[in-house]
């Protein structure tokens, strides 16, 4: 790619809503979207502040995050409905990411925090821009479930603390501070903050069911707001909120050494991927069922964008949410201006209702985000995985196991998960399916692993090979056709059905020349037939194939057949007239096995050469 092309794609994608201006002339647009961002809003202002304190944070971090992000995400971004600001498990993995560096709510946790939204921003505009959105497939759903599973569960119980008002000391793993918290549950709960606690539950669970339309979080957060001030809820050892700084977050770029970018960069890619994925998922979904264009590689941009904005504005990473994108369209949002609504929401809250909030007890923002992670916590989805394919499954369980075993330490879990699918991939395609196949009476070629009843030709071997060519299993492909070689004797000819090998790279060509170099030596002409392009491509480029030696490949099996039949002396089919591989004869056989009178269906040459493999 030139240095032009890369400067004609950036600016294109700093272009990419302004078709979305001109429907905000529709007054009825125009409305929906208001409404839209006002109702995202009310659930993102008090959901912000609780991931925030989830990622180590004050709570009005969260404001931060959800001021200009949101803004710049929907203008930059391809997908009109996805609202981007701070979701559980991206604070999650910031808190687990920063804190080995310093300690969760110090001016070093702080700085560090806007550093690595910046580093994530930086990472996703730079796939953006070069177009490497395919990155993310290295994140196997597998993966994804059993890590965001296990995340929640971490998330949930993480918050446990605050919903009973203890305090416990931090041990090196997770599971290992939990038993804390749960031994100085037993001894020292504060009741006024478990109260507290259950009543926020209680509202939210209560709402969603018998008036799901409701707000249910802003509901909970102003009711136990209330009884906080009035019942003097603070005095009576009652964590809250405190006071949070009234105005807008000021642009400053954190103070960093290279050193710390070297400590945070492996961080940063993990939650450039998780979140991405995360977000296109949903904006996948949306697009969906909207039938609006989505393109991956500009939201990836949007997504980045929207990160450096808000570490320069004393934000912490931020991703695409799927519980506000789904309120954003069930309340009719048609355009990304419905964002900048939210954004703007937030913005006259940091300005002027920062106040309200001085008395919201933390174990409210605790009950919300447990209540929001308990969807996460996703089995059925597991187990149909083992049931689709049990490395998926394996994959999946180990990836959650070792993610709850290893946290705080996200990164190893994730990780391990990663390598172990690329590992059960590799292992698949080492040994793929390699199958003889001989003539149905249908007139197509089966396995005769599968159909052992059928006829074979001692003369012509049909061999299958289901995968892609290559290093791992090129061994493999060489055994299995000596094998084959070894066990009939009488063949003089070998044809490889090429259909299933979509790619061949350099030690599968150099074994399938050799291959052929040996068995031509041995008397058995290799034939190949059905193959790809690319297969071709390949074999070309290497030299293995001359125009001499063209007349050895054909794209029908029949075509392979005919050359074979054309060539070949066989006493016992008459010279291939009654070879078991031609379509009269497998119905023939087929029918004298059945004892029935065949089926009126005239075969003639050309049907024959038609026929498909």
């Amino acid at each position: 790619m030139t240095r032009v092309q890369l400067l004609s794609r950036f600016f294109h994608m700093l272009l990419p809503t302004f078709d979305q201006i001109g429907e905000l002339k529709n007054r009825e647009t125009l409305k929906v979207d208001v409404l839209a961002g006002i109702t995202v809003a009310l659930i993102l202002v008090p959901q912000s502040m609780a991931y925030a304190q989830l990622a180590g944070l004050p709570a009005y971090y969260g404001l931060y995050a959800s001021f200009l992000p949101p803004m710049v995400a929907a203008m930059f971004g391809s997908s009109r409905q996805l609202a981007t600001g701070p979701v559980a498990v991206v604070s999650l993995m910031t808190a687990a990411s920063l804190e080995p560096l310093a300690a969760s709510g110090s001016e070093g946790f702080l700085v560090y925090a806007t550093l690595l939204a910046i580093m994530i921003g930086l990472f996703q505009v730079a796939l953006g821009v070069l177009r490497l959105g395919v990155l993310v497939d290295f994140l196997s759903h597998p993966v994804v479930l059993g890590f965001t599973s296990a995340g929640a569960i971490i998330i949930g119980t993480s918050q446990i603390s605050k919903l009973f008002g203890v305090t416990a000391e931090r041990a090196e793993h997770h599971y290992e501070t939990v038993y804390n918290v749960v031994q100085a549950a037993i001894d020292h709960t504060h009741w006024p903050t478990f109260f507290i606690a259950v009543l926020s539950i209680a509202i939210i669970l209560g709402i969603k069911r018998w008036k799901p339309h409701w707000p249910a979080v802003l509901i909970a957060v102003v009711t136990t707001t209330i009884i906080s001030k009035v019942s003097g809820y603070a005095k009576r050892d009652g964590a809250i909120v405190g006071e949070i700084p009234q105005g807008l977050p000021a642009m400053a770029i954190p103070e960093f050494s290279l050193d710390i970018v070297l400590e945070l960069i492996t961080a940063a890619v993990i939650i450039s991927l998780i979140g991405f994925m995360e977000a296109i998922s949903i904006a996948k979904a949306m697009a969906a069922k909207t039938r609006q264009h989505l393109d991956a590689n500009q939201e990836l941009f949007g997504q980045g964008l929207s990160n450096i904005v808000s570490g320069m504005f004393s934000g912490y990473p931020v991703s695409g949410s799927f519980s506000r994108s789904a309120v954003n369209i069930n309340a009719g949002a048609r355009t990304g201006f419905s964002s900048i609504v939210t954004a703007i929401v937030v913005g006259i809250t940091l300005l002027f209702l920062t106040p309200l909030l001085y008395h919201l007890p933390q174990a409210t923002l605790a009950a919300v985000i447990i209540m929001a992670v308990i969807g996460l916590i996703k089995i059925a989805p597991i187990k149909h995985a083992w049931k689709v394919e049990k490395h998926d499954g394996i994959v999946a369980v180990i990836t959650f196991v070792l993610t709850l075993y290893m946290a705080p330490h996200l990164d190893k879990g994730i990780l391990a998960g990663v390598f172990l699918s690329m590992a059960l991939f590799i292992y698949r395609t080492m040994r793929p399916r390699f199958a003889m196949v001989s003539r149905h009476p249908d007139g197509t070629f089966r396995d005769l692993a599968v159909f052992p009843e059928l006829e074979t030709c001692k003369n012509i071997i049909i061999i299958r090979f289901y995968m892609s060519l290559y290093y791992a299993n090129a061994g493999y492909f060489e055994t299995k056709v000596l094998q084959v070689f070894a066990e009939h004797h009488d063949a003089k000819y070998i044809i490889i059905d090429a259909e299933g090998i979509n790619m061949v790279d350099s030690t599968g060509e150099m074994v399938l020349t050799q291959l052929r170099e040996r068995l031509e030596a041995a008397g058995v002409i290799v034939l190949i037939a059905r193959m790809k392009r690319q297969f071709m491509q390949s074999m070309r480029k290497a030299g293995a194939i001359t125009t001499t030696e063209d007349e050895r490949f054909f794209s029908r099996l029949t075509f392979a057949l005919e050359y074979a039949w054309d060539e070949m002396e066989c006493d016992q089919c008459d010279n291939a007239k009654g070879c078991p591989l031609r379509i009269s004869v497998a119905r023939k056989q087929f029918d004298q096995r059945e004892s029935t009178p065949a089926i009126p269906n005239p075969v003639n040459k050309i049907r024959e050469l038609a026929t498909e493999e």
